[in-house]
């Protein structure tokens, strides 16, 4: 009965462990394609003259986490 026990806990840690990784994968590849695309964005803005917004660590949070929108508080920001 002991081992029973055992191999069921073991199936369940290992069920947890699959759906804590998987969850972790998703959640950084949506960062990474947001960020990706708030940079480019950014980039082109800034290369066209358009808004001169500086790339810091707080600003590429915003943009990692907002993307798109995260640029445009960024410009919204830069003009007040």
């Amino acid at each position: 009965m002991k081992m029973l026990e055992l191999l069921i806990l073991l199936i369940l840690l290992v069920a947890v462990g699959y759906i804590v990784i998987k969850l972790t994968l998703a959640v950084l590849r949506w960062l990474a394609v947001n960020a990706i695309t708030g940079l480019l964005l950014l980039g082109v803005l800034n290369f066209l003259g358009i808004t001169h917004i500086p790339l810091n660590l707080v600003n590429f949070l915003i943009i990692a986490v907002g993307g798109v929108v995260g640029v445009f508080i960024l410009i919204l920001l830069s003009l007040i």
